[in-house]
Parts: structure tokens; C-alpha cells; sequence
């Protein structure tokens, strides 16, 4: 699938043809070049669980924010526990981002039909899933961990997305975003074994090895979970950008063992 590295000041970030040609929305995905923060933080770093500075960290979130041309005093992000809690994004929630105090924990996945709020999930290889339902004007950002995606997150948030906006899944388009792919993640019988519980078969996205480990795909499972909700199989696209493979461009938890910096899913109806 097509990509753009947009550049905007010191900013660069990803957007995706597959939702640039939608009108009535605005997306991205950041990189790890042109913030503030530094060492192993280095430059664009946007996730407040690490050990950098948090007025760094601030500093950068604005920065993305209004690179994408949103307004980061109406930012709603979600607070992520690799689970499956979906939050419906309502007015009076305009505004708690980072930074403020905020009446909800847990959360995974991010859904509103509410122009004007930029929606924002945080990463460093996890699956970001963004949603689009192209005729009700519903946009979602879920975080597929590879507990996430045991759990079925997508398929979750299309289900809040019909539960609560009446959504068709047929109308619904889903990006998986800049993640790790499966040439770079290991895991090992234990995280197969908890695959097998929610899926059954795990031939399709897994590759076994000689030394008791495999070869995970999230890009495929997800894609699988998709599916299983409804989508239809042209509405599920994939950005093909893996974060370990590109650590020039994107942190990678995996690849830099675990202390590295975080990028940001951001989408907004405007």
C-alpha cells in the first residue's frame, strides 16, 4: 500500500493513501524524527511510560498534533494496558489528553463520531489499527498488541462501531499501521498457546522453528480478526511498514530492547 512521509517543519510523519482519499477525515502516524527529546529518546519521542522527560514529551505531542493540522487542546488519548477496553469518545471527553486529569483507565481502543476530537493510541511494534466508517462518518484507532490481538480488539471495536453508531461493517475501512512484522518477532510456546485458546488453528500466521520458538504474524491475525467481524476483504489494507526493519525511521521496543522512545496513531473528523 502507498505511503507519504510528510514533512512539516522539523516534524515528519506517515500518512496512508487508503485513508487520504477519504474527505471528511485527517490521520497520521508519527516517526521518531523532529522532537525534542533526547538520548535514547532521540528525537520524536510521545510515550509518558518511559523514562524521558515529560515536559519533552509534552512538547513532542504538540508538536505531532499540530503537524497533522489538529488542534492538541481537544486531544483524547487512551491509556494502554495491552487489554480490550474500547471507550466511546463523547464531547465532554474533548481535551483529556496526556497531561490532564482524565476519568478513565485502561483503555485500548478509541471510537467517536464527533468532529474536531483528534483520537490518539500510542506505539513501539504493536499492531495500530485505524477504522473509518466511510458512510456513517465513525473513525476508531485500536492498539493490537500481541495480547490485543489474542483478544480480538479489532473485531471488538467494529462491534462497539455497529453497537453504538448502527455501523455497517461492509462500510468500514481498516488500516494496520507501521508495526512489526513477522521477519522480526519471536515468541515463544507460551504466547502460541495463548493464540490457540482464542483461535484455534494457528497455521495461517505463525511459522514454527527449530528451537521451540515461531515466528508470530500479528499483520495476518489481525487481518483474520477483521474478517471475522465483517469487513470486507478490500477494506482491510496494510501499510506493510515494519518498525524493526525501519528503526532509522520508528522506535522499535523489540529491536532496541525494550528502551527506546514511542510513536502516536492519531485520526480526527473534521
Amino acid at each position: 500500500m502507498t505511503y507519504t512521509i510528510e514533512n512539516s517543519g522539523q516534524i515528519q510523519f506517515i500518512t496512508f493513501d487508503a485513508l487520504e482519499n477519504i474527505p471528511f477525515i485527517r490521520h497520521g502516524f508519527s516517526t521518531r524524527i523532529g522532537g525534542v527529546s533526547q538520548g535514547v529518546y532521540n528525537s520524536l519521542n510521545l510515550g509518558v511510560k518511559t523514562g524521558d522527560s515529560i515536559e519533552d514529551v509534552e512538547q513532542n505531542i504538540q508538536m505531532f498534533t499540530a503537524a497533522v493540522g489538529l488542534n492538541y487542546e481537544n486531544l483524547v488519548v487512551s491509556d494502554q494496558v495491552h487489554g480490550d477496553i474500547i471507550k466511546i469518545v463523547l464531547e465532554e471527553d474533548k481535551g483529556k489528553g496526556f497531561f490532564k486529569e482524565r476519568d478513565y483507565h485502561g483503555v485500548d481502543g478509541l471510537i467517536t463520531n464527533i468532529p474536531g476530537i483528534p483520537l490518539l493510541t500510542i506505539f513501539a511494534d504493536c499492531v495500530p489499527i485505524y477504522f473509518v466508517d466511510i458512510a456513517k462518518k465513525v473513525v476508531g484507532l485500536s492498539h493490537a498488541g500481541w495480547k490485543g490481538t489474542r483478544l480480538k480488539i479489532g473485531k471488538k471495536t467494529v462491534e462497539m462501531m455497529v453497537c453504538h453508531y448502527g455501523s455497517d461493517p461492509k462500510d468500514i475501512v481498516a488500516l494496520i499501521g507501521p508495526s512489526i512484522k513477522k521477519c522480526c518477532y519471536e515468541v515463544d510456546q507460551f504466547v502460541i498457546n495463548e493464540f490457540e485458546s482464542s483461535f484455534g488453528s494457528v497455521s495461517s500466521f505463525t511459522t514454527p522453528k527449530k528451537d521451540g520458538k515461531y515466528m508470530l504474524d500479528l499483520w495476518t491475525a489481525n487481518k483474520i480478526v477483521l474478517l471475522e467481524a465483517g469487513l470486507r476483504d478490500e477494506n482491510i489494507r496494510n501499510s506493510n511498514l515494519c518498525t524493526s526493519c525501519h528503526s532509522d525511521l520508528f522506535y522499535s521496543y523489540r529491536k532496541e530492547n525494550g528502551v527506546t522512545g514511542r510513536m502516536g496513531a492519531i485520526i480526527q473528523l473534521i
